[in-house]
Protein backbone atom coordinates (compact mmCIF):
# COMPACT_ATOMS: atom_id res chain seq x y z
CA UNK A 1 0.00 0.00 0.00
CA UNK A 2 0.95 3.60 -0.47
CA UNK A 3 1.15 5.62 2.58
CA UNK A 4 -2.51 7.71 2.11
CA UNK A 5 -4.98 9.28 3.95
CA UNK A 6 -7.92 9.78 1.71
CA UNK A 7 -10.91 7.81 2.27
CA UNK A 8 -11.15 4.46 1.30
CA UNK A 9 -14.59 3.53 0.72
CA UNK A 10 -15.79 -0.44 0.39
CA UNK A 11 -14.50 -1.21 -2.94
CA UNK A 12 -11.06 0.32 -2.92
CA UNK A 13 -8.41 -1.74 -3.14
CA UNK A 14 -7.36 -0.51 1.05
CA UNK A 15 -10.91 -1.30 2.47
CA UNK A 16 -10.99 -4.70 4.27
CA UNK A 17 -14.20 -4.98 2.94
CA UNK A 18 -12.94 -5.17 -0.38
CA UNK A 19 -11.63 -9.20 0.54
CA UNK A 20 -12.59 -11.95 1.65
CA UNK A 21 -10.85 -13.68 4.49
CA UNK A 22 -8.14 -12.41 6.44
CA UNK A 23 -5.95 -9.49 4.67
CA UNK A 24 -2.92 -8.12 5.52
CA UNK A 25 -2.13 -4.61 4.61
CA UNK A 26 1.62 -2.97 4.25
CA UNK A 27 1.59 0.17 4.02
CA UNK A 28 5.23 1.65 2.20
CA UNK A 29 6.21 4.89 4.47
CA UNK A 30 7.65 7.33 2.21
CA UNK A 31 5.99 6.53 -0.71
CA UNK A 32 2.81 8.55 -1.71
CA UNK A 33 0.29 8.49 -4.98
CA UNK A 34 2.34 11.03 -6.52
CA UNK A 35 5.52 8.60 -6.13
CA UNK A 36 3.38 6.17 -7.78
CA UNK A 37 1.61 8.26 -10.35
CA UNK A 38 4.56 9.23 -13.00
CA UNK A 39 5.85 8.47 -16.33
CA UNK A 40 8.33 5.00 -16.63
CA UNK A 41 11.34 7.30 -16.28
CA UNK A 42 10.06 9.11 -12.85
CA UNK A 43 9.15 5.98 -11.22
CA UNK A 44 12.27 4.07 -11.37
CA UNK A 45 14.05 6.74 -11.08
CA UNK A 46 12.74 6.72 -7.60
CA UNK A 47 12.84 4.70 -4.56
CA UNK A 48 9.43 3.19 -4.69
CA UNK A 49 11.11 -0.01 -6.03
CA UNK A 50 13.29 -0.91 -3.08
CA UNK A 51 10.37 0.12 -0.79
CA UNK A 52 8.00 -2.08 -2.36
CA UNK A 53 10.34 -4.89 -2.94
CA UNK A 54 11.08 -5.09 0.79
CA UNK A 55 7.77 -4.87 1.53
CA UNK A 56 7.02 -7.81 -0.59
CA UNK A 57 9.83 -10.00 1.11
CA UNK A 58 8.27 -9.22 4.18
CA UNK A 59 4.72 -10.38 3.50
CA UNK A 60 5.56 -13.47 1.50
CA UNK A 61 7.83 -14.23 5.23
CA UNK A 62 4.33 -13.90 6.73
CA UNK A 63 2.69 -16.52 5.40
CA UNK A 64 0.51 -14.51 2.56
CA UNK A 65 -0.82 -16.18 -0.93
CA UNK A 66 -0.77 -13.56 -3.32
CA UNK A 67 0.63 -9.82 -3.56
CA UNK A 68 -1.24 -7.27 -4.79
CA UNK A 69 -0.46 -3.54 -5.11
CA UNK A 70 -2.60 -0.17 -4.47
CA UNK A 71 -1.72 1.36 -7.51
CA UNK A 72 -2.39 0.93 -10.97
CA UNK A 73 0.47 2.31 -12.27
CA UNK A 74 2.91 0.60 -10.32
CA UNK A 75 2.41 -1.93 -13.51
CA UNK A 76 6.00 -0.88 -14.08
CA UNK A 77 7.14 -3.28 -11.36
CA UNK A 78 5.19 -6.03 -12.21
CA UNK A 79 8.50 -8.29 -13.13
CA UNK A 80 10.97 -6.96 -10.52
CA UNK A 81 8.51 -7.46 -7.68
CA UNK A 82 7.30 -11.00 -9.05
CA UNK A 83 11.07 -11.75 -9.12
CA UNK A 84 11.59 -10.28 -5.51
CA UNK A 85 9.19 -13.52 -4.18
CA UNK A 86 7.24 -16.52 -4.93
CA UNK A 87 3.95 -16.05 -4.41
CA UNK A 88 2.40 -14.28 -6.94
CA UNK A 89 2.36 -10.89 -7.43
CA UNK A 90 -0.54 -8.75 -9.27
CA UNK A 91 0.46 -5.11 -9.32
CA UNK A 92 -2.19 -3.87 -11.66
CA UNK A 93 -5.37 -4.66 -13.39
CA UNK A 94 -3.56 -3.36 -16.57
CA UNK A 95 -2.82 -6.82 -16.48
CA UNK A 96 -6.09 -7.88 -17.59
CA UNK A 97 -5.41 -5.88 -21.33
CA UNK A 98 -3.57 -8.67 -23.58
CA UNK A 99 -6.45 -11.24 -23.34
CA UNK A 100 -9.15 -8.50 -23.58
CA UNK A 101 -7.59 -7.55 -26.62
CA UNK A 102 -7.26 -11.63 -28.02
CA UNK A 103 -10.97 -11.08 -27.88
CA UNK A 104 -11.93 -7.37 -28.56
CA UNK A 105 -10.80 -4.60 -31.31
CA UNK A 106 -10.11 -2.02 -28.80
CA UNK A 107 -10.48 -1.89 -24.79
CA UNK A 108 -10.51 1.06 -22.61
CA UNK A 109 -8.86 2.27 -19.64
CA UNK A 110 -9.73 4.52 -17.24
CA UNK A 111 -7.45 6.04 -15.31
CA UNK A 112 -6.48 8.74 -12.54
CA UNK A 113 -3.84 10.46 -15.03
CA UNK A 114 -3.64 10.65 -18.39
CA UNK A 115 -1.22 12.25 -19.06
CA UNK A 116 1.75 10.05 -17.08
CA UNK A 117 0.04 6.70 -18.21
CA UNK A 118 1.89 5.76 -20.97
CA UNK A 119 2.78 3.07 -24.02
CA UNK A 120 5.60 2.06 -21.02
CA UNK A 121 2.86 1.23 -18.66
CA UNK A 122 1.02 -0.70 -21.50
CA UNK A 123 3.87 -2.93 -22.59
CA UNK A 124 4.65 -3.98 -19.11
CA UNK A 125 1.16 -5.48 -19.15
CA UNK A 126 2.09 -7.36 -21.95
CA UNK A 127 -0.13 -5.38 -24.71
CA UNK A 128 1.56 -6.03 -28.02
CA UNK A 129 3.09 -2.89 -29.80
CA UNK A 130 1.06 -3.58 -33.14
CA UNK A 131 -1.87 -2.85 -30.30
CA UNK A 132 -0.74 -0.35 -28.25
CA UNK A 133 -2.96 2.10 -30.13
CA UNK A 134 -5.76 -0.34 -29.81
CA UNK A 135 -6.37 1.16 -26.02
CA UNK A 136 -8.26 4.18 -25.65
CA UNK A 137 -6.75 5.89 -22.13
CA UNK A 138 -9.41 8.37 -20.53
CA UNK A 139 -8.97 10.23 -17.59
CA UNK A 140 -10.60 11.80 -14.93
CA UNK A 141 -10.59 15.66 -14.69
CA UNK A 142 -6.90 16.30 -13.65
CA UNK A 143 -8.78 19.46 -11.35
CA UNK A 144 -11.63 17.28 -10.46
CA UNK A 145 -12.85 16.33 -6.26
CA UNK A 146 -11.21 12.53 -7.62
CA UNK A 147 -7.44 13.68 -8.81
CA UNK A 148 -7.82 16.17 -6.20
CA UNK A 149 -8.08 14.36 -3.22
CA UNK A 150 -6.04 11.48 -4.29
CA UNK A 151 -2.57 12.89 -5.69
CA UNK A 152 -3.24 15.22 -2.96
CA UNK A 153 -3.35 12.77 -0.40
CA UNK A 154 -6.03 14.51 1.28
CA UNK A 155 -8.23 13.46 4.56
CA UNK A 156 -11.27 15.09 3.37
CA UNK A 157 -12.72 13.74 -0.28
CA UNK A 158 -16.47 14.31 -0.99
CA UNK A 159 -17.35 10.43 -2.19
CA UNK A 160 -20.48 11.66 -4.29
CA UNK A 161 -18.63 14.44 -6.37
CA UNK A 162 -15.55 11.86 -6.79
CA UNK A 163 -18.01 9.30 -8.23
CA UNK A 164 -19.32 12.39 -10.44
CA UNK A 165 -15.83 12.62 -11.89
CA UNK A 166 -15.29 8.85 -12.84
CA UNK A 167 -18.69 8.53 -14.65
CA UNK A 168 -17.70 11.51 -15.80
CA UNK A 169 -14.69 10.01 -17.77
CA UNK A 170 -16.20 6.88 -18.66
CA UNK A 171 -19.09 9.08 -20.32
CA UNK A 172 -16.30 10.52 -22.58
CA UNK A 173 -14.96 7.27 -23.34
CA UNK A 174 -17.89 6.35 -24.70
CA UNK A 175 -18.45 9.09 -26.36
CA UNK A 176 -14.91 8.64 -28.31
CA UNK A 177 -15.76 4.79 -28.73
CA UNK A 178 -19.09 4.01 -29.46
CA UNK A 179 -18.80 0.76 -30.24
CA UNK A 180 -16.32 0.14 -27.19
CA UNK A 181 -17.74 -2.66 -25.28
CA UNK A 182 -15.17 -3.04 -22.39
CA UNK A 183 -13.30 -0.70 -19.58
CA UNK A 184 -10.55 -1.61 -17.09
CA UNK A 185 -10.39 0.57 -14.15
CA UNK A 186 -6.51 1.07 -13.95
CA UNK A 187 -7.02 3.57 -10.27
CA UNK A 188 -7.76 0.78 -7.45
CA UNK A 189 -9.76 3.37 -6.29
CA UNK A 190 -12.30 3.44 -8.37
CA UNK A 191 -14.25 0.12 -8.08
CA UNK A 192 -16.43 1.84 -5.55
CA UNK A 193 -18.57 3.54 -8.81
CA UNK A 194 -17.86 0.64 -10.82
CA UNK A 195 -21.47 -0.02 -10.72
CA UNK A 196 -22.34 3.39 -11.67
CA UNK A 197 -20.08 3.43 -14.55
CA UNK A 198 -22.16 0.44 -15.74
CA UNK A 199 -25.55 2.23 -15.83
CA UNK A 200 -24.37 5.52 -16.87
CA UNK A 201 -22.28 3.48 -19.72
CA UNK A 202 -23.13 0.09 -20.64
CA UNK A 203 -19.63 -0.86 -20.73
CA UNK A 204 -18.28 -4.28 -18.84
CA UNK A 205 -15.93 -3.10 -15.91
CA UNK A 206 -13.02 -4.58 -15.06
CA UNK A 207 -10.76 -4.11 -12.03
CA UNK A 208 -7.66 -5.48 -10.09
CA UNK A 209 -9.98 -8.03 -8.61
CA UNK A 210 -10.60 -9.40 -11.97
CA UNK A 211 -7.08 -10.63 -12.50
CA UNK A 212 -8.05 -14.27 -12.31
CA UNK A 213 -4.95 -14.60 -9.64
CA UNK A 214 -6.91 -12.66 -7.48
CA UNK A 215 -10.27 -13.45 -8.23
CA UNK A 216 -11.35 -15.50 -5.95
CA UNK A 217 -10.01 -13.77 -2.80
CA UNK A 218 -12.24 -10.61 -3.86
CA UNK A 219 -15.06 -9.79 -1.60
CA UNK A 220 -18.48 -8.93 -4.00
CA UNK A 221 -18.50 -5.49 -3.63
CA UNK A 222 -15.10 -4.65 -5.08
CA UNK A 223 -16.60 -6.29 -8.11
CA UNK A 224 -19.73 -4.92 -7.92
CA UNK A 225 -18.89 -1.57 -7.38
Amino acid sequence: MLSTRFPRPPGDVGHPGSWRGDTEFRVVEGAGPRDAVRDAAGLREGPVLAAFSAAARELEANGVGAITTSCGFLVLLQEALQDAVKVPVVTSSLLLLPALLAREPQVGVLTIDARHLGDAHLRQAGVPPGQLADVMVEGVDPGGEFARAILGNDAAMDLARAGRDVVAAARALRGRAPRLRTVVLECTNMPPYAQAIRDATGFEVLSLADVPALKSWAAEPMIRG
